[in-house]
């Protein structure tokens, strides 16, 4: 009897404990809709009363001050420089646009901002191609959002901003952005994309989006990571679907970016599923150089690493059909 008994004490606990697992199943999935309900609501309240940022922000963001003595300054004499306003579906999005005075049919260049928006730094960097005969307009991507020029601290900008921020508002924003070039002075065939440190990450997704552009270049860019409701994927996920050749720019003692994680995106790169565009593209790694190498306005700035990197941005835009002039 207590044998033939043991296993129908055995099958009870079984469902007893598949009953619990369902359980813990359905709230979970519960609390990740909530999740996901909640962070979706901050957008949704934006989107009704417009844009939160209207205008550029003056000087450099508040988080990054103060900035490093070395910081470089390109005049505006023979540029025509400022701020602009991109028509986009639901207001108009504010841009810094710089370009030679009275140019037309510009090689064009979308600059995409760091975590920190459109600020002095980008807007030099704008003037720094401009120079060298493009037109290059950084949009203000974050202005549904807030106004990140404002806020000191790092982790409340990104979790208040920059998290909030949907990959896919971020595309169609570059999409208007780059309809404006169209018809202020750009050539419509010869465009590239750049970006930063978080705009690292988004030219890598542009690439993947846009038919448009020639060529991109991730300075910097996050290629790994958890997916979210409002970031669903991530550069390494997208090498089967680049449409243009990036040019990954990184430095070997990045604290966020693994070399690792670089040399995972160089493998997918030449892996099987990868397209055409993602073979023709190359990672380049400046062993020495931090994350933000560029930045010359912090201390991050490896100035030996950042010129020897322009210097291969300006030979590669010309390989892929986006020289100057």
């Amino acid at each position: 009897m207590t044998d033939a008994s043991k296993p129908a004490a055995d099958l009870s606990g079984v469902a007893t404990r598949a009953r619990v697992a369902d359980s813990a199943v359905a709230a979970a999935a519960a609390a990740a809709a909530a999740a996901e309900q909640r962070s979706l609501r901050p957008l949704a309240r934006l989107d009704r009363r417009g844009f939160v940022t209207t205008a550029l922000a003056t000087g450099f963001a508040a988080s990054v001050r103060p900035v490093e003595a070395q910081t470089i300054t390109t005049d505006t004499a023979g540029l025509t420089a400022g701020e602009v306003k991109v028509p986009v579906g639901d207001g108009d999005m504010p841009a810094y646009r710089a370009m030679p005075a009275d140019g037309r049919r510009l090689a064009t260049i979308l600059v995409v901002h760091e975590i920190f928006g459109v600020h002095e730094h980008i807007k030099d960097v704008c003037r720094r191609f401009a120079r060298l005969g493009y037109l290059a307009i950084a949009p203000e991507l974050y202005a549904r959002q807030g106004n990140p020029a404002a806020i000191t601290d790092i982790a409340v900008l990104r979790r208040t901003i920059v998290d909030q921020v949907p990959d896919a508002q971020v595309l169609r924003d570059l999409d208007a952005t780059l309809a404006w070039t169209r018809v202020n002075g750009g050539d419509r065939r010869r465009i590239a994309v750049t970006g930063f440190c978080w705009g690292g990450r988004i030219a890598w997704l542009y690439a993947a989006h846009s038919a448009d552009i020639k060529t991109a270049i991730a300075w910097y860019g996050r290629l790994v990571g958890a997916p979210t409701a409002l970031q669903p994927q991530q550069p390494l996920e997208l090498v089967g679907q680049l449409k243009a050749p990036v040019l990954g720019l990184y430095g070997g003692r990045d604290g966020g970016i693994s070399v690792a994680s670089v040399e995972a995106m160089r493998a997918a790169l030449q892996g099987p599923g990868a397209s055409r565009a993602a073979k023709a593209s190359e990672l380049v790694v400046y062993p020495e150089a931090q994350h933000g190498f560029y930045a010359d306005y912090r201390a991050s700035y490896r100035k030996d690493a950042a010129d020897a990197a322009f210097a291969r941005v300006k030979t590669w835009l010309a390989l892929h059909g986006v020289a100057a002039g």
